[in-house]
């Protein structure tokens, strides 16, 4: 093994992934996570189970690793902040915190004169009744959120006014855009300010949840260039390390607008296993640890579908799959509805 412990935090499908990038690498992994069922205690070496804010748990996992990274970026900014002051934590905390905040997020976006949609804050019911511009919109949480939870889609003031909200947390609203198509692009920047960049990737979404992802994007020029351009400006602008996506709506007008970003490795990117040289996980691995950048090569155009609850049933009782496929179990416990159980990647 090399003599690198990496730290994990979080231990869902993307610390699993993350584990299997780092022993193929003969790096060693430590996962932390608050969940003692998580799945990826499959694919690491040791697995720590403890809340976030455990101290105890914390000082333990810290012990045990050189450097820590983690698969999803709602864990407490203070976590992170602490465990920091111990060992670095790669992507650095402030880039946690500011995607924490949609509002936060969305302004930094904006700084970059980097398009999004529409959005304001709403921080007192008072201000419902002179939102009707935005609308129809999303009624977002500004922390907290992924898979669309903390989401509300908005047609009316009536709407807005029925919902019983709780003006102690923080909302945006964000205009609906008439959506041709969304897409995202996986970056990795390593310490060296230099790049890895995947190309654009087409995404479906069916209740709020990604359930296929497609290279090539059916896309023009214009946007495969604007897109991996912003995605850089985005990285560059972080001081990033690591890998990083951003999530991209396309209007019918053919117009680009940034949706969010996310300090991690990516659903979206689940078919670069097997349709690059080096995957998302790999990089991320390769780029938060300090190793050798290799240049990316496709090998294949592809298809990722999510399979989602029950629909993991059928592949488990498959006992033989086509050469172009690849079928990866997460390894849940516990099957349930709309929950990401696995997923298959089709070469094409």
């Amino acid at each position: 093994m090399s003599n690198i412990t990496l730290g994990i935090i979080g231990g869902g499908q993307l610390g699993s992934m993350l584990a299997i990038a780092a022993k193929k690498l003969n790096i060693s992994t430590v996962i932390f996570c608050d969940d003692k069922d998580a799945p990826a205690q499959n694919f690491c070496n040791k697995f720590i189970a403890g809340d976030y804010n455990n101290k105890e748990k914390i000082i333990e996992f810290v012990n045990l690793v050189d450097i820590v990274t983690f698969e999803f970026e709602n864990i407490p900014f203070e976590t992170l902040n602490e465990i920091n002051k111990l060992k670095p934590v790669i992507p650095k905390p402030s880039v946690n915190r500011l995607i924490q905040h949609r509002l936060a997020e969305k302004d930094f976006i904006n700084k970059l004169n980097i398009r999004t949609t529409r959005y304001v804050s709403i921080e007192k019911k008072s201000e419902i009744e002179s939102l009707e511009d935005f609308l129809p919109g999303i009624l977002k949480t500004t922390t907290l959120g992924y898979d669309g939870k903390g989401q509300h889609p908005i047609n009316s003031i009536e709407e807005l006014n029925s919902l019983n909200l709780d003006f102690s947390k923080g909302y945006i609203l964000e205009k609906l855009v008439k959506l041709k198509k969304e897409i995202s692009i996986i970056i990795t920047r390593f310490n060296t300010n230099k790049y890895e960049i995947y190309e654009p990737i087409e995404n479906i979404h069916k209740d709020q949840i990604l359930r296929n992802s497609k290279i090539p994007a059916d896309i023009d020029n214009k946007i495969f260039t604007q897109s991996k351009d912003w995605a850089m400006l985005i990285a560059e602008e972080l001081k990033y390390v690591g890998t990083l996506c951003v999530e991209f709506f396309i209007d019918r007008n053919d117009n680009l607008y940034v949706n969010e970003i996310a300090p991690r490795v990516h659903n979206s990117g689940h078919l670069t296993i097997n349709a690059f040289n080096i995957s998302q996980f790999e990089n991320h691995v390769r780029a938060v640890c300090g190793l050798e950048q290799i240049p990316l090569k496709k090998i294949s155009n592809a298809k990722m579908i999510n399979l989602i609850g029950d629909e993991i049933s059928l592949y488990r009782n498959v006992s033989k799959l086509n050469d172009n496929e690849f079928f990866f179990d997460y390894l849940k416990k516990e099957i349930k509805e709309k929950r990401k159980m696995g997923h298959l990647t089709t070469l094409i």
